[in-house]
């Protein structure tokens, strides 16, 4: 696999006060797939690129539960949204980002 692109991570604390929700919701929004935290260095973290004007970004939700479906496991999901996709041409996040949904979730579809 490529090297993942670089990102800041945040935790747990750090998102209750980008997001200005309570812990309790931030866990609910990993419950809901609308965010996807994995745990690095033993601390529950997310890629901050996942959250965009202080909110998660939209997009993510349909991906991350495609890739669920697809048997990734939460830490295969979120490197794989950072790594370079070929068909890509940049990494999944970053096509996300760009506006790129339906090609995103195309190029994951094929995964299966």
């Amino acid at each position: 696999m490529s090297t993942p692109i670089d990102t800041d991570w945040l935790t747990v604390p750090d998102l209750v006060d980008i997001l200005g929700i309570p812990q309790g919701r931030v866990r609910r929004l990993f419950e809901e797939r609308a965010l996807l935290a994995v745990r690095r260095d033993g601390v529950l973290k997310v890629p901050a690129l996942f959250v965009r004007d202080g909110q998660p970004l939209s997009e993510l939700k349909g991906t991350v539960i495609l890739l669920g479906d697809l048997g990734f496991a939460d830490d295969e999901a979120v490197d794989w949204m950072l790594s370079p996709e070929d068909s890509l041409g940049v990494a999944p996040i970053e096509a996300l980002l760009a506006g790129r949904k339906a090609e995103v979730r195309r190029v994951a579809q094929a995964l299966g």
